[in-house]
């Protein structure tokens, strides 16, 4: 975008990649399913060989249909990140009977704990199988004198908010008793998240045998002799996330962590209280040839907090260490590697780790209590229409099987498009909402739709040029709708085409209570546009785990966006240069604006080069009130001291521009020229401040 900005006809090695995303700290968001009625007959408007899945009749609650972050939510093995029991019933139990009966069962479910429930006989690990959420609702599920194991190939499970307790046998290093709170044996895509376990007879959680991708996070370890223990196993192959864990008077394994590829703990609070009978032997051990990157942890009285093998490589940034003794370790001769380059996250700071822990890790009254917890949850049928380039779909190209949408329909249609590369342009109208466009490739990289179009490009009708929004690749115009797993580009060519105006848009949304989960949008100037269906209206916009590319004003518009969990990645400018602008939002007076939360932003370009935005009052509208907040947020090095920029002749200092607790080496103090939200400012301007009563919704 630019001054000069058209809105109408006129010109003006990763192997690895992270899915979905949070609703506010800690506690990671969960899309939820939002199907209402089933078309008619089994043939239904689209024909014998269109396909019919399940999908909620009411929208679930958040937690119902979560997904993980960290390692967990990698796209690997044949798994989409980590969701659980999402797309299957909801169910309530209340006895070990139902418990069992459902999380061994070989089809999906959410099962929500509401009960104390005690293990029959004591150390009983019940056998959970792939697809399942096990969830406590509130703070009544418990798990008493047993615990839960995962097998070889297990995958995609959640095991959240349940207080899993006393199995202990009166024998604190017990070799007899192998009762543990949580154990996988090779399994992968783990989520163990806002748990509280204590008291086992053996560990509290064990991951074994090549168990990988897991997340293991927002946890209370308590009264143990072993807490966390990791390995078993003479392969190097796991991928393991550690974050925002309370482990306290435990001995050992805190956690022991054994021949892992790459082991990425992060702002977790180990604590050995002076003056007790439990006293820490070691803390984090990074043992074999492990890989561990240790970050803005609190270590409090610990003897040895961190210890490593001389095999193994550990990275050390921003820890605490208060009151400890022994060996503090780091070093090794293996390969540094990022985080950032397989998920996006960001860092608490670590003096507010104990304070943030003590009051958010374990089991929280939100979770697992609100409505959709029937045993009985109807069930609506999601119409699922199949694109192929090579013709073994229902259709060639994604804009025909848009077209085959029917007008106003009133139940989800996911338009499921194979892998490859659809060079065409794609628009979902006004009156077809509840559309899905879904890549059905183990990857996003893997479905591709690209096109070239920009602004100031003339109509092959002759009737004007583009305009901007006219230029996006894919647009997005109808209410309900979501782009999940798939590229969208725009490819057009600035460095031929300097005779025409260059903002070229690769997708446009332009109504509300849209979902852009686990996406690439690629492009240039005016990457992703976000408007509303009309000044007045509301167009809202939840993108998660996204990566989003781009040089000039390249996330804008007037509606209300956030940003959560994703990449932004700045790129140079057609001849090379680097210099450009984030976001450029035209926020209607009273609205919400742009909100980038939990998210990364860097880049190949020049250090202090990129602003993170400017205010843009489209044809000089002074009843606009532009807003972007970039929250919680790692900014690069690209990132200018001064941050905002002022557009066409209006001061960005009397529009709404913010930061708060950013980090990296692109974010700064406050000043007048930099203004950081005070803790009460923030408390009002989180993920669900922009979304209001909606809650984002899968398919």
């Amino acid at each position: 975008m630019s001054a000069r900005r058209s809105t109408g006809t006129a010109t003006g090695k990763p192997r690895h990649r992270k899915r979905r995303t949070a609703l506010a700290a800690g506690i990671p968001l969960a899309l939820t399913a939002a199907g209402t009625l089933a078309y008619g007959t089994d043939l239904g408007l689209f024909g014998a060989d269109a396909q019919h899945k399940a999908s909620a009749a009411t929208a679930a609650p958040a937690w119902a249909t979560a997904s993980a972050d960290g390692f967990a939510s990698v796209d690997a093995l044949g798994q989409n990140g980590t969701y659980g029991g999402r797309d299957g019933k909801t169910v309530t139990v209340k006895t070990l009977a139902d418990l069992e009966k459902y999380a061994t069962a070989g089809e999906p479910y959410v099962i929500v704990v509401a009960a104390t429930i005690t293990m029959d006989p004591v150390g009983k690990e019940i056998k959970v199988q792939s697809n399942k959420t096990i969830i406590g609702s509130g703070t009544s599920g418990q798990i008493v004198g047993g615990g839960f194991f995962l097998g070889q190939g297990v995958h995609n499970v959640i095991i959240r908010n349940l207080t899993i307790r006393d199995a202990y046998q009166g024998v604190w290093n017990d070799k007899e008793h192998d009762y543990d709170g949580i154990q996988m044996d090779g399994a992968h895509h783990v989520w163990i998240d806002h748990n509280d376990i204590r008291h086992m007879a053996d560990g509290l959680i064990d991951s074994r045998k090549d168990t990988t991708y897991l997340t293991v996070s927002w946890n209370r370890l308590s009264q143990e002799n072993k807490a966390f223990g990791i390995g078993w196993t003479d392969n190097v192959t796991a991928d393991i996330t550690i974050h925002h864990n309370w482990i306290r008077e435990t001995e050992q394994r805190n956690p022991s962590t054994d021949n892992v590829a790459h082991a990425h703990l992060y702002n977790n609070f180990l604590e050995d209280v002076a003056g007790t009978e439990i006293k820490s032997s070691y803390g984090n051990y990074a043992r074999g040839r492990t890989s561990m990157v240790l970050e803005n942890s609190y270590f409090q009285g610990l003897t040895n907090p961190v210890v490593r093998d001389t095999t193994a490589t550990l990275v050390q940034r921003g820890n605490v260490f208060s009151g400890t003794t022994g060996k503090n370790e780091s070093g090794g001769s293996g390969a540094a590697w990022d985080p950032k380059k397989y998920y996006a996250y960001s860092l608490d700071k670590t003096a507010d780790v104990p304070s943030l822990l003590k009051s958010g890790a374990g089991p929280r009254s939100t979770l697992g209590t609100a409505t959709g917890t029937s045993t009985d949850t109807t069930k609506a049928a999601t119409t699922t229409i199949t694109v192929a380039a090579d013709g073994t779909g229902q259709y060639r190209t994604v804009q025909a099987a848009v077209d085959a949408v029917p007008a106003n329909n009133t139940a989800r249609v996911v338009i499921s498009v194979k892998p490859g590369t659809y060079r065409e342009v794609v628009k979902v109208p006004a009156n077809k909402p509840h559309v899905t466009l879904q890549g059905s490739g183990g990857s996003r990289k893997d479905t591709t739709i690209v096109y070239g179009n920009a602004a100031g490009m003339t109509k092959p009708d002759g009737s004007g040029t583009y305009g901007t929004p006219g230029s996006a690749t894919v647009s997005v115009l109808s209410d309900d709708s979501q782009v999940r797993n798939l590229t969208v580009t725009n490819d057009f060519d600035e460095s031929r085409h300097q005779d025409i105006a260059g903002q070229a848009v690769a997708l446009l949304t332009q109504a509300d209570r849209i979902v852009l989960d686990g996406v690439i949008v690629n492009g240039d100037q005016d990457t992703l546009e976000m408007e509303t269906a009309a000044k007045d209206k509301l167009g809202r916009v939840y993108i998660s785990n996204s990566y989003i590319t781009g040089n000039v004003d390249f996330i804008f518009g007037r509606a209300t966006a956030v940003v959560d969990k994703s990449v932004i990645t700045l790129k140079k400018r057609w001849n090379g240069t680097s210099a450009g602008y984030v976001t450029a939002p035209s926020t209607a007076a009273g609205r919400k604006g742009i909100l980038i939360n939990r998210s990364t932003v860097n880049g190949d370009v020049s250090s202090a080069s990129f602003f993170l935005g400017r205010n843009w009052h489209p044809g000089g509208d002074t009843t606009v009130d532009p807003q972007t907040t970039v929250r919680d947020s790692s900014l690069g090095a690209a990132i200018k001291s001064t941050p905002w920029s002022d557009m066409g002749g209006f001061s960005w200092k009397d529009d709404r521009f913010a930061e708060y607790r950013n980090t990296g080496a692109g974010s700064g103090a406050a000043s007048s020229d930099r203004p950081q939200l005070t803790d009460t400012q923030a408390a009002g301007q989180e993920v669900a401040d922009w979304l209001g009563d909606w809650t984002p919704s899968a398919s």
